[in-house]
């Protein structure tokens, strides 16, 4: 983890000049006035959906909880929002325009995934299978590729069914 902290500060000196090129460049293309006021437009926007996103995945959180749901992909989609939603609120149009693109629902789900994935792989099963649910996992017939396995019964081998990972030495 400590190893990647370390190109936050290039990263940022890069994005701060990424956006101070797509500024000029467009002030450039609609005017330094017209540019100005689509960044504060783009703020305001991005402070309002900041309030709705978050009121609306406290709500989900709590729905969630309420019906003895795992509460996983509420939060995931309410982190999504959140930051889509401070993308837009951050000045910049770069950052604005990366925003608006996670409230856009495909692509917010596709996003979704991606951040439930990335927490999955960095928590046990058990958490995983709290926070997100049982996984659906995909049986495939015929030995894996890295041991060969005993050959088992196969009733219906293109049915996939539900079942829980369990790490070795947990319970």
């Amino acid at each position: 983890m400590r190893r990647g902290l370390r190109f936050v500060p290039p990263a940022l000196l890069l994005l701060a000049v990424l956006e101070l090129t797509v500024f000029v460049l467009v002030g450039r293309g609609i005017g330094f006035g017209a540019a100005v006021l689509l960044v504060f437009a783009a703020s305001l926007l991005g402070l309002v959906l900041l309030r709705r996103e978050g009121m609306r995945a406290w709500r989900g959180f709590r729905a969630a909880v309420e019906s003895r749901q795992p509460p996983g992909p509420q939060v995931t989609d309410g982190l999504v929002g959140l930051a889509g939603a401070l993308l837009l609120a951050t000045p910049g149009l770069l950052s604005g325009v990366v925003g608006l693109l996670l409230l856009v629902p495909p692509l917010r789900r596709l996003a979704r995934v991606g951040v439930q994935r990335a927490a999955e792989r960095r928590v046990s099963s058990m958490v995983a299978g709290d926070l997100f649910g049982p996984r659906r996992v995909r049986v495939r017939r015929g030995a894996p590729r890295h041991e060969p396995a005993p050959p088992q019964p196969v009733t219906d081998p293109g049915r996939a069914i539900e079942g829980e990972i369990i790490e070795p030495g947990r319970s």
